[in-house]
């Protein structure tokens, strides 16, 4: 249980951050120095809500005016690695950063700092200082004026990069740390005290091991966020038809609905309420299904005036010689009510190979249809349907999940028709210039000026 916690701390983690905290210097400052703060103990991981209040404390009682270095990437390994922690102090790329920290009336080192931590930090200084952060370069700092009794704080992002070479890396962090005494020196030049904050945006190194954790548990939580997403989305599992104890029956839509004209309008009515949710269990009597037909009936009240009304989708499967395979088809779409039946054929285009289900973004009746009135007298031309994000299948269902989709949209859409006649236009054009540039030849007879005139005979 302890090592499962304190993997999660790493991925919270991803690796050690280091943040220089209250890096204060007091110049001239008329009220009692700083108490400094008792940093955290080895190994400890300071999360966002101790963060804030080692910054509470440090800018209540220390100079409110901040300069917070903010670097792309850190992590404690930077240090270890470039900062002379062996005995060479000689190759330290941190001089600068070290003569401030030695000379820093109460400073305090955090070595591991959470990620979302490290990112609050300019939201959690805005907080306190009552102030917008003023983002600057070392060079334009000379031309601001600070005061010591109005807050400000100053923002200077510094770059990480690392590449193939580490030296790469290594000259990058030099820079920067010269960045740090330049703008620390303008600071100690207008004699203003200041709070000085190191830190970096994420991470620049994570181990193999805390990184396929990382991912594996982010993948968890991702999948369960989802999840929590789609259901406070209202998107819920599919209606499904059982025949004993095996579902043979799915269906699922992101919005079901129907229409009826009367005097000249069209009056809408939403069946997804009382068809999909939590707690929301349709009546499918009257369903049935077996090896070549299979028939989904959905039961309503009180809908567009009918107390009776249902949502029927009449599916059968069978071999096709010319494809070698058999395929279902969604046949009828029925609207049955107060004693009426309107038919809508779905034969001509909804089909998919029986072992898939059936997607497509929009079923319709009207607008580019692919449910039709059976007859033009039929009581369906009064009515439209329209079915959003349609998914279906009544046929070899496995595991209460649907198959692999076939969707409704061609391989070839307009657009990438479009592309390819435009294509081959262009093949043409180039491929007639080309002819007409190889049909060319040069000339066999050249005129001197200084010579007599060609003459060309005519019978040539």
């Amino acid at each position: 249980m302890a090592t499962t916690g304190m993997l999660q701390h790493l991925c919270r983690i991803s690796a050690s951050l280091a943040v220089l905290l209250a890096l204060t210097v007091h110049v001239s400052l008329p009220r009692a120095s700083v108490p400094a703060q008792a940093p955290p103990s080895a190994g400890h991981i300071v999360e966002q809500q101790q963060l804030n209040s080692y910054l509470q404390k440090a800018l209540s009682r220390g100079p409110r005016n901040v300069v917070l270095f903010l670097q792309d990437k850190m992590s404690l390994e930077d240090f270890t690695m470039y900062g002379g922690a062996f005995g060479n102090k000689q190759d330290s790329v941190f001089p600068n950063l070290e003569g401030a920290l030695l000379s820093s009336s109460s400073p305090l080192v955090l070595p591991a700092v959470s990620w979302p931590a490290s990112n609050a930090v300019i939201g959690q200084l805005q907080d306190h200082l009552e102030t917008a952060p003023l983002y600057l370069d070392a060079d334009t700092l000379g031309q601001l004026r600070l005061n010591v009794s109005s807050p400000a704080l100053l923002v200077f992002r510094l770059p990480y990069g690392l590449g193939a070479d580490l030296m790469s890396a290594k000259e990058i962090l030099s820079g920067n740390d010269e960045v740090i005494g330049q703008v620390l020196s303008t600071m100690r030049a207008q004699s203003v005290p200041y709070t000085a904050i190191y830190t970096g945006l994420r991470p620049s190194r994570v181990s193999p091991r805390v990184r396929r954790r990382c991912v594996r548990d982010t993948v968890q939580q991702v999948n369960s966020a989802s999840s929590s997403l789609l259901r406070r989305a209202g998107v819920y599992a599919p209606v499904q038809f059982k025949e004993g104890e095996e579902t043979c029956i799915l269906m699922w839509a992101k919005s079901l609905s129907v229409s009826i004209l009367r005097r000249g309008r069209w009056e809408e009515y939403d069946l997804t309420p009382a068809t999909f949710g939590k707690d929301v269990s349709p009546k499918l009597h009257g369903s049935s299904c077996d090896r070549t037909k299979a028939r989904l009936v959905l039961n309503y009240q009180e809908v567009l005036g009918h107390s009776n009304f249902k949502l029927i989708f009449v599916m059968s499967q069978r071999h096709y010689k010319v494809s070698a395979r058999r395929w279902f088809t969604l046949d009828m779409v029925e609207l049955e009510y107060d004693g009426t039946k309107a038919t809508f054929n779905g034969s001509r285009h909804i089909y998919a190979p029986a072992e898939y289900s059936y997607r497509c973004q929009s079923v319709t009746s009207h607008r580019w249809p692919l449910l039709v009135p059976r007859t033009s007298k039929d009581p369906a031309n009064q009515w439209r349907v329209v079915f959003e994000d349609f998914q279906i299948q009544g046929f070899n269902v496995s595991g209460g999940e649907f198959s692999y989709a076939s969707d409704c949209a061609g391989f070839f859409s307009p657009g990438i028709w479009m592309g390819l006649m435009t294509s081959l236009l262009m093949v043409l054009v180039l491929t007639y210039g080309l002819h007409m540039i190889m049909q060319l030849h040069t000339m066999d007879r050249f005129d001197d000026p200084k010579g007599p005139a060609i003459s060309v005979p005519q019978t040539e």
